[in-house]
């Protein structure tokens, strides 16, 4: 049974950041870090892999662990992170998976016979001496590796660049043979660091890290992080190994620069580091992408968001949704918390706890995600319905607070209905009525009042 996509598109309580998906045979499988719940740094989990069917974007099967930390020959006792990954599949039919580890400059790669099978150890990528690809002088660091093969050839794109190194300057693409690891053309800049940006077309979106790379037609897609961080921004080209022009920002994951439902300098979601990359699935295009939880930068889920890219091969900055690749959702039923999009304070107060998404238990739990923190102020915005006669609303909640849930169609609407909440500590449901217009509709529930509630889902009906 079909299931409606939303985003996050995988469980609430699955961290899967840096997604890069492709489509083999009749599913779409992502390929990504693995962070943890409450985890104190980055992509502390061993590398695991999730599909879907590509006419059925709702319905994703944990395909499970691919790829354990210790399978690497310098990290036995697991003292490194896996940092994110990407895939490609070679001429003999096997897909190669390229990565590097927190703590060195080099590229590994593993190999499987299937996309989702357990990966095995394979090498380093290195030159025909073996001198490994970041060890050698000269070598930037390799960071991020992005993967693509044609004509015989891998395209590997690698760099992380902190504004203000001048050491690095920009994202690399090195050649490699079609043995997988053997460097056939060395590395050449294809985008800029900040330091060296000037007259480039790239100012205000260097180049910081997350190199991924597409095609379409005979157009080149480079997808990054820029130094915003929060954005994702493309250049094209004719060629893989150079003449990249900037393009645009494809997403944000605090939406800035949309001006359609808010100003475009306005956040409404926790800005901090993005990763992803284009696919076309069935025809259609979508840009993956990451979100973060628990109020920190190590609890990453992943987003998707279906992308248009015009005849000139321009590629309009998406807007964040709740419904994701799945279209408008249905105007009733249960609706979970976390799956807003947006998610924010009118007044920042520092003595006051940020809103986050989270969940109970520890990591691996299977518990449902709610919004937590919830003070005086804090909005959730949840887009977009398609409604038809809705007389009800219904939330969901816990938390020592005393106060009102505004219900409006817009982050500064008209209130359409107030939800009185009162102290509890076990979730309670209370309900308003609620006349909404037909059509294409947004849901944001503003908080006025005492204390510090939780939001665990609301209810259309």
């Amino acid at each position: 049974m079909k299931k409606y996509a939303v985003n996050p598109y995988l469980p609430s309580w699955e961290y899967i950041p840096d997604g890069e998906p492709y489509v083999f045979g009749d599913r779409v499988y992502v390929y990504g870090s693995h962070d943890l719940f409450n985890g104190y740094v980055f992509c502390l989990g061993d590398y695991v892999c999730w599909s879907a069917p590509a006419d059925d974007l709702g319905n994703w099967r944990y395909e499970g662990v691919i790829y354990p930390k210790t399978s690497d020959p310098m990290n036995k006792d697991g003292k490194m992170c896996l940092y994110a990954p990407d895939v490609v599949r070679g001429s003999d039919g096997r897909y190669y998976l390229y990565y590097v580890l927190d703590k060195v400059p080099v590229v590994s790669v593993a190999v499987c016979d299937t996309p989702a099978g357990r990966y095995e150890f394979y090498g380093y990528v290195r030159d025909k001496d073996g001198g490994r690809l970041g060890e050698r002088p000269g070598d930037q660091p390799q960071f991020d590796p992005g993967v693509l093969r044609e004509d015989n050839k891998i395209y590997l794109y690698c760099g992380f660049c902190g504004p203000q190194d001048e050491t690095r300057i920009g994202a690399m693409v090195t050649v490699l043979a079609d043995d997988m690891v053997t460097i056939l053309e060395e590395p050449v800049v294809i985008a800029p660091s900040k330091p060296y940006s000037a007259g480039t077309g790239f100012e205000g979106h260097e180049f910081f890290e997350a190199p991924s790379i597409r095609k379409k037609g005979s157009t080149y897609y480079f997808i990054y992080s820029s130094v915003a961080m929060h954005e994702l921004c493309y250049a094209v080209s004719d060629s893989p190994v150079g003449g990249f022009t900037y393009g645009g920002v494809i997403v944000s994951n605090c939406d800035e620069g949309i001006d359609t439902y808010k100003p475009a300098g306005m956040h409404t979601a926790f800005a901090a580091n993005n990763h992803g990359s284009l696919v076309e699935i069935l025809g259609k295009w979508y840009i993956f992408y990451h979100r973060h939880t628990n109020g920190t930068w190590f609890s990453r889920q992943g987003c998707a968001e279906p992308v248009s890219i015009l005849e000139d091969g321009t590629i309009p900055q998406v807007e964040i949704t709740t419904s994701g690749m799945g279209g408008l959702l249905p105007g009733k039923g249960e609706y979970s918390a976390y799956l807003a999009c947006n998610l924010f304070q009118t007044e920042q107060n520092p003595e006051v706890l940020i809103p986050r998404i989270m969940q109970d238990g520890r990591d691996g739990d299977e518990e449902p995600g709610y919004i937590a923190h919830i003070t005086d102020g804090v909005t959730a915005g949840f887009k977009y319905f398609k409604c038809e006669d809705i007389k009800r609303i219904t939330i969901t909640t816990r938390g020592y607070a005393a106060g009102y849930f505004e219900v409006k169609n817009a982050w500064d609407g008209e209130v359409l209905a107030k939800i009185q909440i009162q102290y509890t500590n076990v979730w309670e449901s209370c309900s308003a009525d609620l006349e909404m217009e037909n059509g294409k509709q947004a849901i944001y529930l503003t908080y006025r009042g005492n204390g510090d509630a939780s939001l665990l889902s609301f209810s259309l009906e």
